[in-house]
Order: structure tokens, then sequence, then C-alpha cells
């Protein structure tokens, strides 16, 4: 399994609309339920800064980028973000799942 986090800072005056867009891809992602990959945003508490976790299962190409709204959600970040984000490459050494 490839794990990926990204985070990043959003310009404040851009939260609620990529609150929105948020909505609207994740609600795609749900209707496409693509096999063999898990991906969840989280806001911190400063309000502005986010962490997204993607999750692959073992040789799976990331499907994201075939959701038109996964790519237009990508396109609003160039402007929503208020610097580069950082993304970190995990490798899972164990996890338990309820």
């Amino acid at each position: 399994m490839t794990v990926l986090m990204v985070r990043s800072a959003v310009k404040p005056e851009f939260v609620g609309e990529l609150e929105e867009a948020l909505k609207k891809m994740f609600t795609a992602i749900d209707s496409a339920r693509p096999e063999g990959v898990r991906y969840t945003s989280y806001r911190l508490p400063d309000g502005v800064t986010y962490v997204a976790l993607l999750e692959l299962a073992d040789g799976i190409e990331n499907p994201l980028p075939a959701i038109a709204e996964f790519r237009e959600f990508q396109a609003g970040l160039k402007d929503w973000l208020a610097g580069p984000p950082s993304a970190e490459q995990f490798e899972v050494r164990g996890a338990y799942a309820a």
C-alpha cells in the first residue's frame, strides 16, 4: 500500500470556495466508487490548513485523475493555496480497521 500525505495552507478568503469544491469532488468520487483507493481530507483547527491522505492498494494506479471533479479541484488549488503544498510518501508498517 502506498500512502501520500499532502499538507497545504489555503488563503482565508478562499476557504468557502475550497470547501464547496471539496464537497463536489467527494460526491463525484463516491459516485465513481474507484477500487483500491482511499482518499480523505482534513481541516486543521486553524481553519486554513488542510491535510489530504491518499492510500492506494498495491499495484493500483491512482484512478482519481480520471474523475473530472478531481481535476477541477486540482486546477483550483493554484488560486486557493497560500503557498506550495508539502507532500510526503509513507510506507505502511501496520494497520487496523474495525
